[in-house]
């Protein structure tokens, strides 16, 4: 009825899965297929998944929600470290900041991204540290993106945004365990992540867009 929901396989959604699991939407418990953001956003184009947070250099012209992954300020899991120029193939969004911002390097995002962050951040920049001091903007990462039955999925992000997650200390050290972190870690980049597209976020996302032609 209302089809596959494409969900990125990163701690940054960890709230929205936690969410997800304590609601009353079946549909989408049962109807996942999890990856990393480039791919969820090429299953979400061929119209494969229904509705996902896709990469925010894909979504102009894109049914799209009023939320998102967004950081304003440092985010800790997307980076541009020295050495080799490389792009991260999990990423469209990072990748395109990259070059907006004339950086050069090896991007590294998400969950490993974190890893790194942990051992050794030495020769990196943090991307959305560095957009928000050049723009004054946050940066959205991803948005909300559905091909059809928007009523549905627009009734489930609005319950999202007002929902005030507190994930289980159970969960947290679950997952610092099995990304060999340290659960300080877990919450302190939570904090760092935040999900509602306002009028500010909406401004970064076209300036980004308009900046990435």
């Amino acid at each position: 009825m209302h089809g596959c929901f494409g969900k990125i396989d990163y701690l940054n959604l960890l709230p929205f899965d936690f969410f997800i699991k304590k609601s009353n939407h079946t549909y989408i418990k049962k109807a996942i297929k999890r990856s990393h953001p480039a791919h969820i956003t090429e299953l979400f184009l061929k119209k494969k998944v229904n509705a996902a947070f896709i990469s925010s250099i894909k979504s102009k012209g894109q049914k799209c929600l009023d939320a998102g992954i967004v950081a304003d300020g440092e985010v800790l899991s997307v980076f541009v470290c020295d050495g080799e120029d490389k792009d991260d193939g999990e990423s469209k969004s990072s990748n395109a900041l990259k070059d907006i911002l004339n950086l050069k390097g090896k991007v590294v995002i998400g969950d490993k991204a974190l890893q790194m962050y942990h051992k050794n951040r030495e020769n990196c920049t943090d991307l959305a540290k560095e957009w928000k001091e050049q723009t004054g903007l946050p940066f959205v990462f991803a948005t909300f993106c559905v091909n059809s039955n928007v009523k549905y999925y627009d009734k489930i992000i609005k319950q999202f945004l007002k929902y005030k997650t507190k994930i289980p200390y159970y969960i947290k050290k679950r997952e610092a365990n099995k990304l060999k972190i340290p659960l300080s870690l877990v919450e302190l980049y939570l904090n760092k992540i935040t999900y509602n597209i306002g009028k500010n976020e909406k401004k970064a996302i076209k300036l980004f867009l308009t900046k990435s032609k």
